[in-house]
């Protein structure tokens, strides 16, 4: 059996799929995320409880944030400070004595869509997953395989510079990444937040901004509206995939589904654009599903 795991900043979240991709088993688990060692502690427990329930050894998957640097083997972009620089992979297989497999969570999510979710419920070949959330991230899967790529960073749209920056967008504001303009500091909770602020004057969270329906409300998503689709047209440009598929917490404005493929048409260099913008089918199981997913065959 398969067993994904989700390693969240605040939650760990465990489950087993059977082999129609049933979720038959769920558990979860405090993330401990300043403590490195007592991660591992926690994904053990997790594991060795997935292990109980199936009566047998699960093969496991493990989406994260950041991802292992080909060059060392160690952890690198990672929010989860505490695992900056460490072997995970190698730590958590010494512990078990298996095969772990492991992705970026925005990849899990990609991947998840892919197999059993929106992009295959369209007939998709080509899936790029977009996650809005508090960040934003990407992942590509093509014909059911996820593009990690020979540097490991596939996908890796988050910290792309936002595409066909107007005036006012440039230099852009200074993301965590150290470089100022990415597209994680728009397309975003906390950018749709501060864009919101910095206009207005007004403190909104993104929940209050995409609830209210004023003047103003309305003109801050047509900006997001305009940069998402700016930045997807960048994609399509590039991957030209079947369906984008939009997950996180911005991914419920229903607005987007309609208004940015109208926008991207000018940024995208073709005279015919078939590429559908999708909600996703799983919600927030995407990711840990997208993890038991990385064993397709169960094993």
């Amino acid at each position: 059996m398969r067993c994904g795991i989700d390693l969240g900043g605040t939650k760990t979240e465990a489950v087993i799929l059977d082999d129609n991709g049933e979720i038959i088993w769920r558990a979860r688990e405090a993330t401990p995320a300043d403590s490195y060692d007592a991660i591992l502690d926690t994904l053990e427990t997790l594991i060795c409880a997935a292990d109980a329930h199936a009566g047998s050894t699960v093969n496991v998957g493990i989406g994260m944030p950041g991802s292992l640097s080909p060059k060392t083997g160690n952890i690198r972009n990672s929010n989860t400070q505490s695992l900056i620089g460490k072997p995970f992979r190698q730590d958590i297989q010494d512990r078990l004595g298996r095969e772990v497999r492991l992705a970026n969570d925005a990849n899990c999510f990609a991947l998840s869509e892919a197999f059993d979710g929106a992009g295959a419920e369209a007939g998709a070949n080509g899936v790029f997953g977009v996650i809005l959330g508090t960040g934003c991230g990407g992942g590509l899967v093509i014909n059911g395989k996820l593009q990690v790529g020979t540097n490991g960073i596939g996908g890796e749209w988050g910290h792309n510079p936002l595409a066909a920056p107007r005036v006012d967008e440039v230099p852009g504001p200074l993301c965590y990444c150290g470089r100022n303009g990415c597209n994680e500091v728009w397309l975003s909770g906390t950018g749709l937040a501060r864009d919101h602020y910095d206009t207005t004057g007004k403190k909104l969270t993104a929940v209050e901004i995409a609830a209210q329906a004023t003047p103003e409300t309305k003109a801050s998503i047509e900006r997001l509206s305009d940069r998402l689709a700016r930045a997807l047209g960048a994609v399509i440009n590039l991957v030209d995939p079947d369906v984008i598929v939009l997950g996180g917490g911005l991914s419920n404005i229903d607005l987007f589904y309609s208004r940015v493929p109208e926008l991207w048409a000018e940024y995208i260099f073709s005279d015919v654009i078939n590429t559908r913008l999708v909600p996703n089918k799983h919600g927030d199981t995407s990711g840990v599903r997208g993890a038991a997913w990385l064993w397709p065959s169960g094993g």
